[in-house]
C-alpha cells in the first residue's frame, strides 16, 4: 500500500487537516460492487446527478438516504411468492439482488430531488454555499467586529 506525505500542504495550506482526512478516507479501500451500473453528471457549474440502472426495483424497493456526506442509496428486493409455473431461464442476465451503493458528497451539497423513470433512478444534487462561507473583499485598514 502506498503511503501518501501531505507534508508540502502544510506550507501552503491553512486547515488543510480536513483535506488530509478526506485523502485518508479516499484512500481506505472500501469494497464496493460494481452492481448497480451508475454514471455521475456534472449539470452546471455546482449541479450533478448520479443515474443508476435499477431495473426490476419499483420505488417501494429503493432508500435513499444523507448521512453525515455520505449518500446511501440501497436496493432491497421483497421475496416474491411462489408461483405456480416455476420460470425457467435460459439465460439471466439481468440480476434482481439487492444493493447498497454509497457516494461521498463534498461540503454543502444537498441532495435535491430524485426520480425513477424506465428502470433508472436520478438522483440531483447541488452545491449550495452558505453566505458566510462565499468570498468577500476586505478593506484596508477595517476591523471585523464578531458579536
Amino acid at each position: 500500500m502506498r503511503t501518501i506525505d501531505l507534508s508540502p500542504l502544510y506550507r501552503s495550506f491553512i486547515g488543510s487537516d480536513h483535506l488530509a482526512s478526506l485523502v485518508d478516507a479516499a484512500s481506505r479501500a472500501e469494497k464496493q460492487s460494481t452492481y448497480p451500473p451508475y454514471n455521475i453528471e456534472l449539470l452546471g457549474d455546482d449541479k450533478y446527478r448520479v443515474t443508476m440502472a435499477i431495473a426490476g426495483f419499483s420505488k417501494d424497493d429503493v432508500s435513499i438516504e444523507v448521512q453525515e456526506n455520505t449518500l446511501v442509496i440501497t436496493g432491497t428486493r421483497k421475496p416474491e411468492e411462489k408461483e405456480s409455473v416455476e420460470r425457467k431461464f435460459l439465460h439471466k442476465g439481468i440480476s434482481e439482488r439487492n444493493f447498497e451503493r454509497k457516494f461521498q458528497l463534498g461540503d454543502h451539497v444537498k441532495v435535491l430531488a430524485a426520480d425513477m423513470e424506465n428502470g433508472l433512478l436520478h438522483i440531483d444534487m447541488e452545491r449550495v454555499i452558505p453566505e458566510a462561507k462565499k468570498p468577500r473583499q476586505i478593506e484596508i485598514g477595517s476591523r471585523l467586529i464578531e458579536s
